[in-house]
């Protein structure tokens, strides 16, 4: 019999009915929640274990993250306003600083609808799995199983793509720094997968032996993350020439020849749509977040507020201190963020400065993408969704963390990073495809909550709820993903060659090809739909 003390000490209302949460059954045809074990270990409160046991999961990650931690921690992976910076270079070219602007307005008016959707259903419920689980949840009973498994590949696909080319971005960082102190160097494309590897090697540590630490580690690079956007920001307002407000604002450029200022402005946007990817990434942490059906939900928003308006902010302030011409910046021998911080401070010292900054808020990103994107990984293993399931999602006892899923992660990025030497080409379709892939996720699991509200459907209860506006949120949500997803997959210009190509929607529906007939070969045999595995436990407990 737990006792009011152990009650309050695991989070547990006074209020509840004590004798309601031991195994000997709480209401006929329900499954009774267990005795609460393993909170000292596992940290777990009394809604955490309630969720996990109605999910049917077993708890084998320590949770270390609160509010504070894992909201600097999302804001910091999703890096927002650093991203923002090498991937304005779209913007550049298709739409100009007008349609960058306002295209990006329009982004965020999308991405929050998709934020405060996902919000919900993480409150409903809060695992590692993240969008494939939702999916197996809400989506029609006859096509749960399948939909589900496709979601789970693209999850893994899309953050695993996301994690090597963020990495690749800080090596292009890197190199930037150099070509600032030495003008004579010449960028070479091994010496930038020399320094990708290196990047995903330095996340080891933190990802392993220093994890417990990483919630603690995450308060100070949240400082840094603050001080350093005001940093660079105060440097270009005051030092950069300032182009006029009407001509920033009102200017559109169809650099590209697309003969529509709309379309080169979708184009622009998607390219750069980079910075606003993420949504889910504290979702996958969910099972190391102490009260997660409160908190996280909480925390997406408060990430994606914060988030989204220094983003904004950031390439308004791109846009109008930029000073060359877009011919000029796209062929410096840099990236062209680094060609402007050259031009507002007018020092190679002071361009070098704010160019370190970047990449030291990159590499922070990185060490946190390498933990989302392995609890994707474990979490989809650990439903025999991939190949070498049980070993991808063991969890060695006493570690707490899914090592194997961890180097297998690192190992990926490592050798992906190696197309670029073949085919610059082909690396910047990883790019592209970490887009697609997620923001297809992203579609899917809403319309199946859609689905879900108009059939009437029963909804698991939710500690964060949209109330009456849930269906219009989902089904605008929905709508500006379509959009989005059709302008990921147009090249950057009307009429390109094989080499500036946008391969993505051939990889992307290369990997839908495949994926339906393995499905039908092992996994539907093999696969272990989350739905399948829910229990029924009594709302009175909510």
């Amino acid at each position: 019999m737990a006792t009011q003390s152990h009650a309050r000490q695991e989070g547990i209302p006074e209020e509840t009915d004590l004798d309601a949460i031991q195994p000997v059954g709480i209401l006929e045809g329900l499954d009774p929640l267990p005795p609460i074990i393993g909170s000292t270990r596992f940290k777990n409160t009394y809604h955490d274990n309630r969720d996990m046991h109605r999910m049917n999961k077993k708890q084998e990650l320590r949770r270390n993250f609160r509010f504070l931690s894992i909201f600097g921690y999302s804001l910091i992976l999703v890096n927002g306003w650093v991203l923002a910076l090498p991937g304005a270079s779209s913007i550049l070219t298709n739409g100009g600083s007008a349609g960058g602007i306002w295209g990006y307005v329009i982004v965020i008016f999308g991405m929050s609808l998709t934020t405060l959707s996902m919000a919900e259903m993480a409150s409903m419920a809060p695992c590692a799995g993240g969008q494939y689980h939702w999916v197996s949840e809400f989506a029609p009973k006859h096509c749960q199983k399948f939909l589900s498994y496709l979601t789970g590949w693209l999850c893994v696909l899309g953050w695993q793509m996301a994690l090597c080319s963020t990495a690749y971005s800080g090596a292009l960082a890197v190199q930037g720094i150099i070509s600032l102190e030495v003008p004579t160097y010449v960028r070479q494309l091994w010496q930038g997968v020399l320094l990708t590897i290196a990047i995903v090697l330095s996340t080891l540590a933190f990802n392993t032996v220093l994890l417990r630490k990483l919630p603690s580690f995450e308060g100070a690079m949240f400082v840094i993350y603050v001080f350093a956007y005001i940093a660079v920001l105060t440097v270009l307002w005051v030092m950069g020439d300032r182009a006029p407000a009407r001509a920033t604002f009102t200017e559109f450029t169809d650099y590209s020849g697309w003969g529509s200022d709309g379309v080169a402005m979708w184009i622009g946007t998607s390219g750069a749509s980079g910075a606003f990817l993420g949504s889910d990434s504290a979702a996958h942490l969910a099972e190391e977040l102490q009260d997660a059906a409160w908190v996280l939900p909480r925390s997406m928003v408060a990430t994606a507020v914060f988030n989204y308006v220094s983003c904004l902010v950031m390439v308004i302030t791109y846009l109008t201190v930029r000073g060359e011409t877009t011919h000029e910046l796209l062929n410096a021998g840099h990236p062209a963020y680094v060609e402007i911080f050259m031009n507002a401070t007018q020092s190679r010292g002071g361009a070098t400065t704010l160019t370190t900054i970047v990449f030291i808020l990159l590499l922070f990103g990185i060490i946190n993408m390498v933990t989302t994107t392995s609890r994707q990984l474990y979490a989809f293993a650990r439903d025999r969704g991939l190949p070498f399931s049980a070993f991808l999602s063991h969890v060695r006892p006493g570690w707490d963390i899914p090592l194997n899923a961890v180097t297998v992660t690192l190992v990926f990025s490592i050798l992906s990073i190696f197309i670029v030497l073949g085919s610059p080409a082909a690396f910047r379709t990883l790019g592209t495809l970490c887009q697609s892939a997620l923001f297809t996720s992203y579609m899917i699991v809403i319309g199946c909550m859609i689905h879900r509200r108009i059939t009437g459907g029963e909804l698991p209860p939710t500690r964060f709820s949209l109330g009456k506006a849930s269906l219009a949120v989902n089904v605008m949500s929905v709508g500006y993903l379509a959009v989005q997803i059709v302008f990921i997959f147009f090249p950057s210009t009307p009429h390109p060659t094989a080499a500036y190509s946008n391969w993505a929607v051939v990889v992307f529906a290369g990997t839908v090809i495949i994926a339906i007939p393995w499905y039908h070969y092992r996994g539907r045999k093999e696969y272990r739909a989350p739905a399948d595995n829910i229990r029924r436990v009594s709302r009175d407990l909510w």
